[in-house]
């Protein structure tokens, strides 16, 4: 069975975890991209989505770019409890365009 996970600071991943989905608490960046590691490497568990939080993502963007291209696990950022950086925005975006061909959001 497909799950989803969340990876991100202890206060973001919490309200996640009441919702039923698997969280990954993670200090910073480093240990985020350990996770993100372990979860697309070594889990028995199989991910479809993972949501990781975007303060998170310039550190570790490599690792997140290797599936950019692959239908699973779907890497989506998602703000901290900071509020937005707008990265997800901007990856969404760029999403959008690669798929569609165009900028179909807007600016």
């Amino acid at each position: 069975m497909l799950k989803i996970a969340v990876i991100g600071g202890r206060d973001t991943v919490m309200g996640f975890k009441a919702l039923g989905l698997d969280t990954f608490p993670a200090a910073d960046a480093a240990e985020a991209g350990k996770i993100l590691r372990r979860l697309t490497h070594e889990s028995e568990v199989e991910y479809a989505i993972i949501y990781l939080e975007e303060t998170f993502a310039p550190q570790i963007q490599n690792e997140i770019d290797r599936f950019k291209d692959s239908p699973s696990p779907a890497i989506i950022l998602i703000p901290g409890r900071e509020g937005s950086t707008g990265l997800g925005q901007q990856a969404l975006r760029a999403a959008v365009e690669r798929a569609v061909g165009t900028n179909i959001l807007g600016d």
